[in-house]
């Protein structure tokens, strides 16, 4: 079984719901994506999605483009990305998903790329740009190093091809929570809440849903959580709160914002 099967069992059986957090891979810096990773881990976090920067990031929104534009201009790279993955096995052994673009995987190869992150500890995959209809090599990769997927699908994805995206996902669901690319929300729509409970309702408990783009504070949190998703990702607040946080302060202001995020993902 999976990391990341059995951190959602474990999750249900304690009332919880799973918080998903995003950070980009060597943003500000290395060394500070790893500082991080600790603040994360201390304050809670379920899962860990690493982002691996990518020069033509279509669903970004402006923060995690300019956190990945700058991870680019530092070096960041794959052998430098599977180093830094390395190193974070060695603090935890939390559920680790990459998310980038899918013609990274295509120049390296889909199986060789998925064995080899895998090795380095990724349990799981998000490419945004991957169509279901042109996945079948990358699943058959997948499928053979035992590397968990997950497809994004939005809130005007047709009932009939949700079941088709679930059928080929694993892991978890993604759920775009807005129409747009990535980044905090001032407020939810009425077609989100609409969108979360509809599509539970068709994935009848196969497949946890988590639900991302624009979470960014506890109370969203909350109502994402009261709405029906199983769980809730952040990604552009975390990375807004390491841009505006000096270095040595990082681990310990990335610690008290995850813990008051996990807070809202724990159930009556």
């Amino acid at each position: 079984m999976s990391r990341i099967k059995t951190k959602f069992q474990d999750l249900q059986s304690k009332n919880q719901k799973a918080l998903v957090t995003y950070i980009m891979a060597g943003f500000p810096s290395e060394k500070d994506t790893l500082s991080a990773v600790k603040g994360l881990v201390k304050g809670g976090a379920d899962i860990i999605e690493l982002g691996m920067p990518f020069s033509d990031p279509l669903a970004d929104g402006p923060v995690i483009q300019n956190a990945g534009f700058q991870a680019l201009q530092k070096g960041m790279n794959l052998d430098k990305f599977l180093g830094l993955v390395k190193k974070i096995r060695k603090e935890t052994d939390l559920p680790l998903v990459l998310m980038t673009y899918t013609n990274i995987l295509y120049k390296h190869g889909y199986d060789k790329f998925i064995a080899t992150v895998k090795s380095a500890g990724i349990d799981g995959l998000i490419l945004p740009d991957m169509s279901i209809n042109e996945s079948k090599e990358f699943l058959q990769a997948a499928k053979k190093n035992k590397m968990d997927v997950i497809f994004l699908i939005s809130p005007n994805t047709a009932p009939d091809r949700i079941k088709k995206i679930a059928d080929s996902s694993s892991g978890f669901l993604y759920l775009v929570s807005v129409f747009g690319t990535t980044g905090g929300q001032q407020q939810f729509q009425n077609y989100t809440t609409t969108a979360i409970k509809n599509t539970k309702k068709i994935l009848g408990g196969k497949i946890p849903l988590g639900v991302g783009f624009g979470v960014s504070n506890p109370e969203q949190a909350r109502f994402i959580i009261k709405s029906g998703a199983d769980a809730i990702i952040v990604g552009s607040a975390f990375l807004r709160l390491m841009e505006n946080t000096v270095a040595k302060k990082i681990e310990d202001k990335i610690g008290q914002f995850t813990s008051s995020l996990k807070k809202a993902t724990i159930t009556e």
